[in-house]
């Protein structure tokens, strides 16, 4: 009798964890191509507020940046970057939002450093960066320095690929790049925008 329970008892496990699998094998991947609708998101912003993709989608251009982590190099050029060329960006109705897996604490901490005029989310799950198919990585700890020099410890929940989107009016996928140049992203963005408002 009890080796009847225990073989039963093994095949539960084994079929549950072959359920598990093909479930897991089966999620469909995201990938958004141009054009298509913008997936729906939220998180939360570097004061710990509650932001709403739909309170700004359909009403403007949103820009959507995805980055490794705050204050590592390539992600300082990236968000001087789009800090230094705002005024345009704005000009044109358009609102940018910066998106790693660091968390709330280290965005406000970031935000302050550099200065930015833009809102940076917390994605430590990588939940919303799995919205947009973008690869999503293990986090861990990184030591950074801030601008006056000071060595940082911070602990990164997961690390996001620099990928950057932008959300047309109509709430479609206008542009996607999986290859960010983090000094040029800005630019090109810019220049990406006046090209579709010139249609």
């Amino acid at each position: 009798m009890r080796m009847a329970i225990f073989g039963k008892g093994i095949l539960g496990v084994l079929a549950l964890a072959f359920v598990s699998f093909t479930a897991a094998a089966d999620d469909p991947k995201v990938d958004l191509k141009v054009g298509d609708p913008a997936p729906v998101f939220a998180g939360t912003d570097e004061l710990g507020q509650a932001w709403k993709s739909g309170d700004r989608v359909g009403k403007k251009y949103v820009v959507v940046y995805f980055y490794p982590g705050d204050f590592t190099p390539g992600c300082m050029r990236q968000a001087q970057s789009f800090r230094d060329g705002m005024h345009k960006l704005v000009a044109k109705g358009v609102e940018v939002v910066g998106v790693s897996g660091d968390s709330v604490k280290t965005h406000e901490m970031f935000k302050k450093d550099q200065k930015l005029n833009f809102t940076l989310l917390a994605d430590e799950k990588g939940e919303l960066a799995k919205k947009f198919g973008v690869p999503v990585a293990k986090g861990g700890q990184v030591r950074v320095k801030d601008m006056q020099g000071k060595l940082l410890t911070l602990t990164r929940a997961v690390t996001i690929s620099r990928w950057t989107f932008v959300i047309g009016k109509d709430g479609k996928i206008a542009y996607k790049n999986t290859r960010v140049s983090p000094a040029l992203d800005s630019k090109q963005v810019t220049e990406l925008i006046e090209k579709l408002e010139k249609k």
